[in-house]
């Protein structure tokens, strides 16, 4: 419940400040006196677009600020917590506007984000106007009222939150299909680059022996004879070295007898006689293994000249193309896996599918069951209005399948968005033998005010929003259907806080607290102000309201008289 809003440099008004209570509050005043500004102020408050040419001539910022009631259970409570907040019984909106464009908010002495704001009042109150009958008249909203008259609300969001969950789903699905078809091509390369590697059977270091085998087949002759003309030096010959070392070490050996230091020389002597013998046998074994093989050579070439192919394709190595080999095999499987990743997720897609088919279905059973409810209750709501000879009703359309319209967001050749299958029409009849014609082509100002009050009680008891600012209810209307109207809001008023700004003392009889505003000018400046009526003053107001400036003492008799049938009614009057 709205219990108190404090305005400051905003438009006209200079300091104004406005206490609330539960039942109907009314405010009055001539046209101008800021009525209408006091309601864009509390828009604001509720979370509204601000702008510096709000702010009062002469100011630099202007200040707003409300205090609620708020259930420390409620959504109000929680956004807050979420936030970090610690939400109490209390609630202070506050918005201070600035003509640099740099406007704050602040909830409970903290600063706040408009997002938070608009989560946090999002259910505090609303507001009944302009915009209200322009929402009205916007079939787009038809639907949504609907729902929530006949408490629809919860199942039409686990449709919206399965409808979703699908469409990122087709997105999916059109992307990997769109994938898979480019990637046709790439594959076929793959397969290609894939196979004439693995037929290449390379192995890391193959190239460098494949060069040696070649160097020692080009010079196999010359290799031969100088292997042979080693065994020869070394071993063969007469005077070879391996028959000189064999002298000298019988020398060493001879003289280390006589002098024991030649022993170690003697013995390295012999060492490397025996080496010499081995070396000569190496070279020996060697000269007989060379080949003399020209066709092997031809094919060596041929496979360096392979492996020279690959290189200019896949690397600069054996090891390098082989790790080409093992990326283009992972591209292979990350290809082959669309496939796959399409049929899971058309496998969810086809579970979601059941599941949205089975909540468009009862949707639309119920909102049918829903129409046929809500026409004769705005049918009962119109005719205590003043409408009798109304008729209201629902219309629904399908919505079609297009072209376009993915298999999974068609349910019995409707097309399924996140509202449902189907689109709602507010149609009305406000004569006797007339067709029913869209609620947009025909109704008047006074008739959408009614047809808006007639929802509102009906939303009553659904709606979460506990304070309703009722800012044109009396738009084109007057007389005898004014004063239903009024009696309607009192009623209205037993359920929730309700504020309503009028002209017509006939709604004005009805409320509980009555404030008059006005406007005055002082020192060259024009004030907004604004002033609870007691009995006496009120009956002068409901006089004025009645004829005007022109008050006399039988329009304040009628005045009275309107007030004190109003307590009559069990209505209060301040």
């Amino acid at each position: 419940m709205l219990r108190e809003i404090a305005i400051k440099n905003f438009a006209i008004i200079d300091d104004l400040r406005i206490c609330f209570d539960h039942g109907m509050t009314v405010l009055s005043g001539e046209t101008g006196a800021g009525k209408s500004i006091i309601i864009q102020a509390l828009n604001l408050l509720l979370g509204s677009r601000a702008d510096a040419s709000m702010i009062r001539t002469g100011a630099e910022s202007a200040e707003l600020e409300a205090l609620f009631d708020m259930d420390t259970r409620g959504p109000a409570a929680a956004a807050l917590a979420e936030q970090g907040h610690e939400p109490g019984e209390d609630l202070v909106i506050r918005r201070i506007l600035s003509r640099t464009d740099r406007h704050r908010v602040y909830i409970n002495g903290r600063l706040a984000t408009m997002g938070l704001l608009a989560r946090v009042t999002e259910n505090l109150a609303g507001i009944s106007g302009q915009h209200e009958h322009q929402r009205l008249l916007r079939e787009s909203e038809h639907l949504r009222i609907l729902d929530q008259v006949a408490g629809l609300d919860d199942l039409q969001h686990s449709l919206s939150a399965c409808y979703h969950e699908i469409t990122p789903l087709i997105q999916k699905t059109e992307a990997l299909r769109a994938e898979q078809r480019q990637q046709a091509e790439r594959m076929e390369l793959i397969a290609f680059q894939q196979q004439e590697i693995e037929a290449a059977d390379l192995s890391p270091g193959e190239e460098e022996d494949l060069r040696q085998q070649l160097s020692r087949l080009k010079n196999a002759e010359n290799l031969f004879q100088t292997a042979g003309r080693g065994v020869e030096e070394l071993y063969d010959r007469d005077g070879a070295v391996a028959e000189r070392l064999k002298t000298l070490q019988k020398e060493l050996e001879k003289a280390a007898g006589i002098d024991p230091r030649l022993t170690e020389s003697a013995e390295a002597v012999a060492d490397a006689a025996l080496r010499i013998e081995d070396t000569a046998e190496f070279l020996r074994g060697y000269a007989d293994d060379i080949e003399f093989d020209p066709a092997r050579m031809e094919e060596i070439e041929a496979r360096i000249d392979t492996i020279n192919k690959l290189k200019r394709k896949y690397g600069d190595s054996a090891e390098e193309i082989l790790a080409t080999l093992e990326t283009l095999k992972s591209q292979q499987s990350e290809i082959e896996g669309i496939e796959e990743q399409i049929a899971q997720t058309e496998a969810r897609l086809a579970e979601l599918h059941q599941r949205l088919a089975e909540l468009t279905r009862r949707l639309s059973e119920k909102r049918k069951t829903a129409a046929e409810n809500l026409g004769r209750q705005m049918d009962a709501q119109l005719r205590a209005l003043k409408m009798a000879d109304t008729r209201f009703r629902v219309h629904f359309q399908p919505a079609p399948v297009q072209a376009d319209t993915p298999q999974w967001l068609s349910v019995d050749d409707c097309a399924v968005s996140e509202k449902g299958a189907e689109q709602a029409c507010f149609m009305i009849a406000p004569n006797v033998g007339e067709d029913l014609k869209p609620l947009s082509k025909i109704a008047s100002g006074g008739e959408l005010s009614r047809i808006i009050l007639a929802l509102k009680a009906l939303l009553a008891d659904t709606e979460p929003v506990e304070t309703i600012v009722f800012d044109e209810v009396d738009a084109g209307i007057g007389g005898q259907v004014a004063e239903v109207v009024g009696r309607k809001l009192a009623d209205l008023a037993g359920r929730n806080q309700v504020i309503c700004i009028t002209h017509l003392a006939q709604i004005a009889r009805f409320g509980d607290h009555h404030y008059r505003i006005t406007k005055e000018v002082s020192g060259g400046r024009t004030a907004t102000l604004i002033h609870i009526l007691d009995p006496s003053e009120r009956i002068e107001e409901t006089a004025r309201m009645i004829s005007g400036q022109a008050i006399t003492d039988t329009t304040r008799a009628h005045a009275a008289e309107m007030l004190k049938s109003a307590r009559r009614t069990g209505v209060s009057c301040g």
